[in-house]
């Protein structure tokens, strides 16, 4: 059974709620009585009750926040097979209470050297969709091992072996499949019984997958075993490396073994920005998505939101979405192989320009904003959030990209690839799965780390710190934008991660809006401003976030109620020493 902390909610609370978090002005005045310097104890939340569990044992063992991280990356890696794993990658922002440092592990998966964009053309030289998404030509070599192995050596104070415990024991077990696993595998069913290793995985039993059955994960369980026994070499190096090279040839790809022993996590600094009173920090590129966040929000902090009405508080929010999601797609690419002006995509002079375009009556159609670079100046994913008794944070996001990733488990691993090479602009101009164009500066190369929405983010103000995040593909930046609105507005953690959701990617040029997000008499009124709108979505997104009020020194946690298996809780005891 999942447990949360604070009330529950849902999206039913549509319109009303939606529009408290586009009007900072109507939160209540905070305290500014003297913070508390440490939490009360600590909160998690992530897409899993197994792994919130799992990750509060560890502090209570003596573990930090980082070690924490290891161990519900890993378990989320064991039960969330359509959304991450050993074989795909993440982003793992850290707080370091003692130093105040912030530290942005980057390990997005690398491009194999034979992955050029000629080899993801047909005949007729347009791209091909399943090579791009499916089996081994869509996979890139995987970061995730690589960072538990950096998060424990380098953060934690725990060994690997106590820290992924509780992922083998759950992969040797078993866990109960739940419906988003029974209905994911239906829909990719036709790609993943392509592959041996995949049928023996999800076939063990004769049938697919379904509610209530215990899935057991044997193979996966070993290749952990060995990641705590050796380390770095246990996965990228020896028997785990050898299988993964030959399951990935084996299938017409082309894998080398010194590929995969010459990944590397990168360490970079994190991208900070100011928004109100809040400081912000967050994803760097690879990420697209803290670049995105700096100019929404200070595009937006040229109006009084509160001041306007619900249709043109949303047409702002649409305008500069638009403005952003249009950089992202021309400018950003890999900080180790492409130059970007990010001096200039994140400053407030940038976005006042950029603002100063904004008709305050009417939509600005994206086939008007230009769609080539201008000279150079200077659901599938999964999130979780974590703060500690002493102060540390980890707001991490991890993926294998689309519903259980290529759908390739190599055999005798338990380790289910990821797709990738469809996040690379493989034919510049022509959308990736998510409807997500790219150029040149995101074209795939040897070691290039494909662009990402991935946005996990910490954001501080005097008196309250959140960490928060979300899946989602592109629609990722614009949950975590409505996130941080939401806490300006004076949420709470359980109400930020139920908000219902609006977003717009430049191309395709709609807005798109959960059900009930948005009254009729608002979409009237921005259709009549020119915007076209789908206004009767399905539900998406999975925010996970926690929250330290330091006024009144208390933590809290919230998981999104889309997700009926995510759990956010509080361990109010400092963990034992």
């Amino acid at each position: 059974m999942k447990t949360r902390c604070g009330s529950h909610r849902n999206a039913s609370w549509g319109l009303a709620l939606l529009l408290l978090a586009f009007a900072p002005g109507l939160a209540a005045q905070r305290q500014h009585a003297a913070p508390a310097t440490h939490p009360p104890g600590a909160a998690i939340a992530s897409g899993h009750a197994l792994a919130t569990d799992a990750g509060l044992a560890t502090l209570r063992a003596g573990g930090n926040a980082f070690d924490a991280a290891v161990t519900v990356s890993a378990v989320l890696s064991v039960v969330e097979p359509i959304s991450s794993g050993l074989g795909g990658g993440g982003f793992f922002l850290l707080h370091d209470a003692q130093s105040g440092k912030d530290v942005f592990l980057d390990a997005r998966e690398t491009a194999p050297e034979a992955a050029t964009p000629a080899a993801y053309l047909d005949r007729d030289g347009d791209l091909d969709p399943d090579r791009a998404q499916n089996g081994p030509w869509s996979a890139g070599i995987p970061g995730l091992p690589a960072a538990l192995v950096e998060l424990a050596g380098h953060y934690g104070r725990l060994p690997l072996r106590r820290t992924l415990a509780p992922a083998i024991r759950i992969a040797r077990e078993g866990f109960p499949v739940y419906a988003r696993l029974e209905k994911g595998y239906a829909a990719r069913r036709t790609v993943m019984e392509r592959y041996p290793g995949t049928r023996a995985v999800f076939l063990a039993d004769g049938d697919p997958p379904q509610v209530g059955e215990t899935l057991r994960q044997p193979d996966l369980a070993r290749t952990l075993e060995l990641l705590a026994e050796r380390g770095f070499d246990g996965f990228y190096r020896g028997d785990v490396a050898d299988r993964l090279v030959a399951a990935v040839n084996a299938e017409g790809g082309r894998w080398t073994a010194a590929e995969l022993a010459a990944y590397r996590v990168r360490t970079r600094e994190p991208l900070r920005f100011r928004y109100r009173d809040w400081d912000i920090t967050t994803a760097p590129p690879p990420s697209s998505g803290g670049v995105a966040l700096a100019q929404i929000l200070q595009i937006a902090a040229g109006w009084d939101l509160a001041q306007l009405d619900p249709a043109h508080r949303v047409h702002i929010l649409v305008e500069a979405m638009r403005r952003a999601y249009r950089d992202r797609t021309i400018y950003l690419g890999d900080p180790d192989f492409v130059t970007m002006p990010l001096a200039r995509l994140t400053s407030a002079d940038y976005a006042a320009g950029l603002r100063a375009t904004i008709h305050p009556d009417k939509a600005t159609p994206s086939a008007l904003l230009p769609g080539q670079p201008a000279p150079l100046e200077d659901e599938e994913t999964t999130h979780f959030s974590i703060i500690d008794a002493e102060g540390n944070i980890v707001s991490a996001t991890q993926t294998v990209n689309l519903l259980y990733g290529s759908g390739l488990v190599a055999p005798g691993t338990g380790v289910l690839l990821n797709d990738e090479m469809d996040d690379f602009a493989l034919k510049p101009g022509t959308p990736n799965a998510f409807g997500v164009m790219g150029f040149a500066a995101n074209a795939p190369a040897p070691g290039k780390r494909m662009l990402s929405s991935m946005t996990p983010t910490i954001m501080a103000s005097p008196d309250k710190i959140a960490a928060l995040g979300a899946p989602g593909g592109s629609r990722i930046i614009t949950e975590v934008l409505l996130g941080i609105l939401g806490y300006d507005a004076g949420l709470g953690a359980q109400q930020v991660a139920a908000l219902p959701r609006i977003h717009h990617q430049w191309w395709p040029d709609v807005i798109s809006a959960e059900a009930g997000a948005l009254d009729a008499a608002t979409v009237q009124a921005l259709q009549a401003m020119g915007h076209t709108v789908n206004a009767a979505e399905g539900p998406w997104g999975n925010l996970q976030t926690v929250a330290w009020d330091r006024s009144d020194n208390t933590l809290s946690g919230g998981s999104d109620p889309r997700n009926p298996v995510g759990s956010a809780r509080v361990q109010p005891q400092a963990p034992a020493r």
